[in-house]
């Protein structure tokens, strides 16, 4: 088997280790194809690690109980790492709405001990997980990612030219995850009745197997800096309720607080700055006071807006593919 050179050998960190993304990541770099040396994971319950760890019952796992929150702590995991994907997140709109001094010290200044952990600790490349919410935000969860973007984006310039390099990946809906409407109307479907807040509402939607693909390519092609957006076909909510359950009735409660109609991923407002690579879009940083250089692909049109209300729509066999899955 061709190993590839980025990651053989090498000691990668996971934080949030425990959920959605993961989790599924884990099993991925384990995978022979990456023949990385050790994988640690962060997370701040016991339980779900230690089912974790017993999951992948792989020797190279090296499981932390821990809190971002912690500096401490962050900085001995950190230790001798290579890689780390910054996944933990307070990602529930409503629990942000009701909680938002607990959304910024934890999607925020918990972002940050991130950040400087892997400064002080030479951790060479850092991918920070967003969210499509963190676009022209309407609620305190996307607001914090916002923030936490703008975070690891300026965090480039305190690493110098050789040092520590920090880049993001936004997107949607990742089918099956927790928060996901479509567990929702899984278990709905048994009771006959869905719940829609708008019937015109869109979304983009990728699985979880895309996730980690793509999270993994933008930490082989990350200069530092860059936003990288997935090119992601997106479905009407009513067509995902239809696909799920075509006989049920379907009950209209209203936009919840916050809400979105339509996703946006890319706003016009970024679209001078914004690259088609082919298999991403890359949003270079506003300002690049560390002097990368942001190269290939071929820029957007002016004005341009990435929104799941205009983007190529799924059919519904191509939905269905997507609820088989889970």
């Amino acid at each position: 088997m061709n190993l590839n050179p980025f990651w053989y050998d090498k000691n990668v960190l996971i934080t949030g280790v425990s959920g959605t993304l993961g989790s599924a990541l884990s099993r991925e770099l384990l995978s022979p194809e990456y023949g990385i040396r050790r994988l640690a994971g962060i997370a701040r319950k016991w339980q779900p690690i230690e089912t974790l760890q017993r999951e992948l019952d792989d020797s190279r796992f090296r499981p932390f109980i821990g809190d971002i929150r912690d500096l401490d702590r962050l900085q001995i995991a950190f230790r001798k790492v290579d890689y780390i994907f910054h996944a933990a997140a307070l990602k529930s709109v409503d629990l942000c709405e009701y909680n938002p001094s607990e959304a910024l010290a934890t999607n925020c200044l918990g972002s940050q001990n991130v950040l400087r952990a892997a400064l002080d600790c030479g951790v060479k490349r850092v991918i920070l997980v967003s969210s499509d919410k963190s676009c022209l935000p309407q609620n305190t969860y996307g607001k914090t990612k916002a923030l936490s973007e703008s975070l690891a984006i300026a965090w480039n310039s305190y690493s110098g030219g050789d040092g520590t390099r920090f880049s993001c990946a936004r997107w949607g809906n990742v089918v099956g995850s927790s928060g996901s409407v479509i567990p929702l109307f899984l278990r709905q479907r048994e009771k006959g009745k869905l719940t829609i807040t708008h019937q015109k509402m869109t979304r983009f939607w990728m699985t979880i197997q895309q996730a980690c693909k793509f999270v993994i390519r933008c930490m082989q092609e990350m200069v530092g800096g860059e936003i990288f957006v997935p090119r992601l076909p997106s479905a009407p909510i009513m067509q995902i309720a239809s696909v799920i359950a075509p006989q049920a009735e379907i009950e209209i409660v209203g936009v919840r607080p916050g809400e979105k109609m339509h996703e946006l991923m890319i706003a016009p407002d970024e679209s001078w700055r914004t690259r088609d690579m082919g298999w991403a879009y890359r949003i270079a940083p506003e300002y690049n006071f560390w002097g990368a250089s942001y190269t290939g692909g071929s820029p957007v049109p002016s004005e341009w807006a990435y929104s799941s209300a205009s983007a190529q729509r799924l059919s519904d066999d191509e939905v269905g593919s997507l609820i088989s899955g889970l």
